[in-house]
């Protein structure tokens, strides 16, 4: 991530619905979702003001031309969050952690822990209302692991978050651990490591839960990640963004950007484009995630328009866009139709330098009509946005009015002067003038064990003791902290973005920070109809307000999702109805037991948050 100003002219860009066919189905679809008879069964949890007025049909099953349909009385009406199915079906995986070397754009083997051995991991594909059940084994020989299953709400089931130092010990060399939770909800998403930045060297993977959608379809392409890549370690490149920080400088940039686990080298003399083929006249749903450590990335299909159809998990009512911007963690699902001249047409994934992320590279592949040859394409790329804007023109397909305020919490992001590990006195990240520091060998989960709340200071806790209640969050950037894009994740919850200040696309050495006017900005917010997901944007030098509901009792982290950052202190930990958390299972205290067994004649040491 860029500190500098990094300048771009200012370029047209056609949204919405320019140029694109919008499919007549979108009408029926949406008359077909927006039953005025109400949803039967909802969860006791939520509140009324968070509860949708849609119903499922029970009539109809999914397919082709029906994807708003599921079964069972459930289908694109039902917001998961207030009911999902249970099927009863376990769905199990077993993934192996080991150290090797990959080579995914030719440039040159390098260290790589690899699941299964391969890079990406292997796809984790189950049902709405399935129970997954994945052991995870550690067959490195240095390094602590864990899984984190990035977006899934686990409701009842914070144990399974896969989080070192709040939801878990690391998993030990030669140790596993079985993650067992329900899908309630359905969509695309991946899992990583969340121990240290170790994910940045190939522990990660796609999630997908089949389910309903908001737009019809032919064929699912499947998961289809863009990320950045880096020639040097994860392990590397934090220690040398850690030091560039202490002196105002950016971290290094990225050497290329992989699309669906490949690309050619920066240079374009080695390595493989992937190659998707489609057919004349079809629709196809791809499920675009950005895997990325650091770049925040911008994507497009030449001469095809991207219907966008969820933001995260959550499904949002069809929106035609030529170029979207995906932030680290982000994931939009998409339905492309292959409408053109048959040919060779370029996908780019394009570093979002409005955004301050750097790389080398670009990525690219290619999407092949298969009536002809394959070939590097020749197609023309769209004009790409020169602000750090999500995609315009989304709008929920679950309505959800959130209950209007002007009393927010604030949160700061901005440097401190702290230790994460690594010493004190040094130039960190923190939320709140705090930077955190879990533990490995005492996670928060054994605090709410024991009944102790005299938590470290490094743990960075804000409790939210009552269950059932609106919390709102106003994230601000202050004045004394670069002004730099975050993408800001929380664990355990969508959130409800209400508003933001938008692109303050100046140099951030000089330009003001946008502050959050507490008597004239909640007026601007959009109460009525915000978009929810668990992944979004805070602007450059302003402010991201936030909101969510009580109804998930656990340790949740909230952190910024460029690795260095996080690594280097920018989160905390949310403590939801601690009375209500369940004790931790048998194995919590066995994955503790071996690590802290292990722990003490390890080769490597913590050295960051």
């Amino acid at each position: 991530m860029r500190f500098q100003y990094l300048a771009a002219s200012l370029l047209t860009l056609a949204l919405g619905t320019q140029g694109a066919k919008i499919p007549a189905e979108v009408g029926e679809l949406n008359r077909r979702a927006t039953s005025t008879s109400a949803s039967s069964t909802t969860s006791s949890a939520t509140s009324s003001s968070a509860s949708s007025t849609k119903s499922a049909d029970g009539s109809c099953s999914n397919g082709a031309l029906t994807r708003s349909c599921w079964g069972n009385g459930y289908s694109i009406a039902t917001d998961f969050d207030q009911k999902h199915p249970t099927t009863s079906q376990t769905v199990s995986y077993n993934l192996e952690i080991t150290n090797t070397t990959c080579n995914p754009d030719g440039n040159g083997a390098r260290t790589c822990l690899l699941i299964n051995g391969q890079y990406p991991g292997p796809t984790i594909t189950a049902n709405w209302g399935d129970t997954l059940s994945i052991t995870v084994k550690n067959s490195m020989q240095d390094n602590g692991t864990g899984i984190h299953w990035h977006g899934v709400r686990q409701l009842g089931s914070n144990e399974q978050d896969g989080v070192a130092g709040i939801t878990e010990c690391p998993i030990a060399p030669g140790d596993s651990k079985t993650y067992t939770f329900l899908c309630t909800q359905f969509g695309t998403s991946w899992y990583h490591s969340h121990f240290s930045a170790q994910y940045g060297d190939g522990v990660v993977g796609s999630i997908v839960i089949n389910g309903p959608a908001t737009a019809n379809y032919d064929i699912d392409l499947g998961p289809y990640p863009v990320t950045d890549w880096y020639y040097r370690t994860a392990y590397q490149i934090e220690a040398n963004t850690l030091t560039d920080l202490q002196s105002g400088a950016p971290g290094p940039n990225g050497d290329n950007i992989l699309v669906n686990g490949t690309n050619k080298n920066a240079a374009g003399t080695t390595g493989s484009y992937s190659v998707t083929k489609i057919t004349a006249g079809k629709k196809y749903r791809l499920r675009l995630i950005n895997t990325s450590v650091d770049n925040d990335i911008r994507v497009s299909l030449d001469n095809h328009i991207l219907e966008i159809m969820t933001t995260d998990f959550v499904p949002v009512k069809p929106a035609y866009n030529q170029t979207i911007l995906l932030a680290v963690g982000q994931r939009y699902d998409v339905v492309i139709t292959a409408n053109q001249t048959a040919g060779n047409y370029w996908f780019r994934a394009n570093v979002a330098t409005d955004c301050q992320s750097a790389n080398n590279g670009a990525g690219l592949a290619i999407f092949s009509y298969d009536t002809v040859t394959v070939a590097n394409p020749t197609s023309t790329s769209y004009s790409f946005p020169s602000s750090c804007f999500e995609p315009t023109g989304l709008a929920p397909f679950w309505s959800q009015p959130v209950p209007s305020t002007s009393a927010f919490s604030n949160l700061d992001v901005g440097l401190t002067n702290g230790s994460v590990d690594t010493g004190a006195g040094l130039t960190v990240w923190g939320i709140n003038n705090t930077s955190i520091d879990i533990q490995w060998d005492k996670p928060m989960r054994t605090y709410l064990q024991e009944g102790n709340t005299s938590y470290p200071v490094g743990e960075n806790v804000i409790n939210l003791p009552t269950e059932g209640v609106w919390t709102y969050w106003l994230i601000q950037e202050v004045s004394a902290s670069p002004h730099i894009v975050h993408p800001i994740h929380l664990h355990g919850h969508d959130f409800f973005v209400l508003g933001s200040s938008g692109d303050n696309n100046q140099n951030p050495n000089t330009a003001p920070i946008v502050t959050f006017n507490p008597s004239s900005d909640p007026a601007t917010l959009n109460w009525n109809t915000p978009i929810r997901r668990d992944t979004a944007i805070l602007p450059q030098g302003g402010w991201l307000a936030l909101a969510f509901y009580t109804n998930n009792p656990g340790a949740w982290l909230f952190h910024c999702h460029i690795a260095w950052h996080i690594s280097e202190g920018l989160g905390l930990d949310f403590v939801e109805a601690s009375g209500s958390i369940p004790a931790p299972s048998s194995a919590y205290s066995t994955t503790c037991s071996n690590w802290n067994k292990y722990y003490p004649t390890s080769y490597y040491k913590k050295d960051d948050s």
